[in-house]
């Protein structure tokens, strides 16, 4: 078919021009972006699980150790993250946190770690193990100054040592064939006095506190007698005190000097019992071990102590012995194995 004729004042038609795109179907799919994307995903799943399995592969005190470990750190960071060092440093007149200015660290959200370890109670138990090392090496020297002495070389069997919550408690035990003391009375005999200074010489370079607890049996003093077994106990207590003071051992040693009468046996099946009849010298633990029992477990002797004394019977025999004004008469039922002969005049049936 023919042209169609143009007018004359028409225009020329503009050529139509066609652009063809040839995408490439799989090229995004080979390139390197999603990759990147992928590892990120993969490091942060392989932090999260390695965060859950140390939550679970850790006690309560290691985790509180590995937050204070890095406290520091945010200490220092949070020291430097106030703003200038200008008028204000930083701050305004009205903030209620005003570090940068005062040069604190916050008052708010740090926390500073107490010792290096991280932990409170690290330190009480580093000290309490070497109290312990300690006593250990006071028992063995003391056995040892026992020994090379001739006199009271016999004795060792009367010297028992024992870890309590108080520390290390060294008894010297009266029996059958020893006694430390004249019969009723406060006054140390020579043994009694040489094993004292023994003890003295062993305890006397170290720092801890001195407890000195007076025991008596349970046999009371005879009717009409003013003296009664706490009294005794005191006084031989005291007695025990200056006898140490006069071997070495510094008077601010000395924490407390006390008498428990026949309340706690050392033989808890018979009140009568010789072995009943002691002196307590106890060394104390040092300052900060005290009370560094985190797990709550005290010895068995402590722990069965604490039963008898809350024990409703024993407060009320406390009660009754009471009423007879510290036992000035033998308790109901008790028999004496060697009874004064008529004719003779009452004396004290103590040791």
């Amino acid at each position: 078919m023919a042209d169609k004729k143009r007018g004359a004042n028409e225009p020329e038609p503009r050529p139509i021009i066609v652009k063809k795109i040839i995408v490439e179907g799989h090229g995004g799919h080979h390139g390197g972006a999603w990759k990147v994307a992928y590892a990120d995903f993969v490091t942060a799943m392989m932090a999260f699980f390695l965060l859950m399995w140390l939550l679970g592969a850790t006690t309560e005190k290691q985790r509180k150790g590995l937050a204070d470990y890095f406290t520091p750190t945010l200490v220092q960071v949070k020291e430097g993250s106030a703003g200038s060092n200008g008028m204000f440093g930083g701050d305004s007149m009205t903030a209620k946190e005003n570090y940068p200015t005062t040069g604190g660290q916050g008052n708010l959200a740090i926390t500073i770690p107490r010792d290096a370890s991280g932990t409170k109670d690290q330190g009480g138990k580093a000290t309490k193990a070497a109290d312990r090392a300690k006593f250990e090496s006071i028992k063995k020297e003391l056995e040892a100054r026992m020994a090379r002495r001739h006199g009271i070389n016999k004795l060792r069997k009367n010297v028992r040592f024992t870890e309590t919550r108080e520390g290390l408690r060294i008894d010297l035990i009266d029996e059958a064939d020893f006694a430390m003391f004249a019969m009723g009375t406060d006054r140390l005999l020579p043994q009694a006095r040489e094993l004292v200074d023994e003890v003295a010489k062993t305890i006397r370079t170290m720092p801890n506190p001195l407890i000195v607890r007076g025991h008596t049996d349970g046999l009371p003093y005879s009717s009409g007698q003013t003296m009664n077994n706490w009294m005794l106990s005191s006084a031989r207590a005291e007695a025990t005190r200056k006898a140490l003071a006069a071997s070495g051992i510094g008077n601010d040693r000395f924490a407390r000097i006390e008498g428990v009468a026949d309340r706690e046996p050392f033989a808890k099946g018979d009140v009568y019992d010789p072995r009943n009849r002691r002196m307590s010298i106890i060394l104390g633990w040092s300052r900060g071990a005290s009370d560094s029992d985190p797990d709550g477990q005290a010895d068995a002797e402590t722990r069965a102590a604490i039963r008898e004394r809350d024990n409703p019977l024993t407060l009320a025999r406390s009660e009754a012995q009471k009423l007879d004004m510290g036992g000035t008469s033998l308790p109901s039922g008790a028999q004496l194995i060697n009874p004064t002969a008529k004719g003779t005049s009452s004396k004290p049936g103590k040791h």
